[in-house]
């Protein structure tokens, strides 16, 4: 299971009424390594400046890896932190996590992270296996 939900939250989700603050909460607490490498991405951001941060520490563990995955592959995960952070994410390999500022997205560096030969570029032997 990807997220644990309390039984109030279960039931506020089946009436339809999920706050995205209590989503959030719920994936903080789920997710502690993966909460810990999106935070520190958009600190960074929000410190540098400009347009774009990155993270690209590999996990320390097959579980935290596991975290970053499942955080980053929900559209409803992914899109809950891109909604309480005000950026957007973007996600390489199993652990380069990018963000960028709402504006920046669609321009010249944002493309050049998601497309095709940011990836391959950004592959290396000991990443092969994640």
């Amino acid at each position: 299971m990807s997220l644990t939900v309390s039984p109030d939250l279960l039931a506020a989700a089946e009436r339809g009424e999920v706050l995205d603050a209590q989503f959030v909460e719920c994936v903080r607490t789920s997710l502690p390594y993966a909460w810990e490498v999106v935070s520190k991405v958009m600190a960074d951001l929000d410190a540098g400046g400009g347009e774009f941060a990155d993270h690209e520490v590999p996990p320390p563990s097959e579980r935290a890896r596991g975290e970053l995955l499942r955080a980053l592959a929900s559209d409803a995960i992914r899109g809950g932190l891109e909604r309480h952070f005000g950026a957007k994410l973007v996600f390489q390999n199993c652990h380069r996590v990018a963000a960028f500022r709402p504006g920046a997205v669609g321009g010249d560096r944002y493309r050049a992270f998601v497309s095709p030969r940011g990836q391959l570029l950004n592959q290396t032997p000991e990443l092969r296996n994640c």
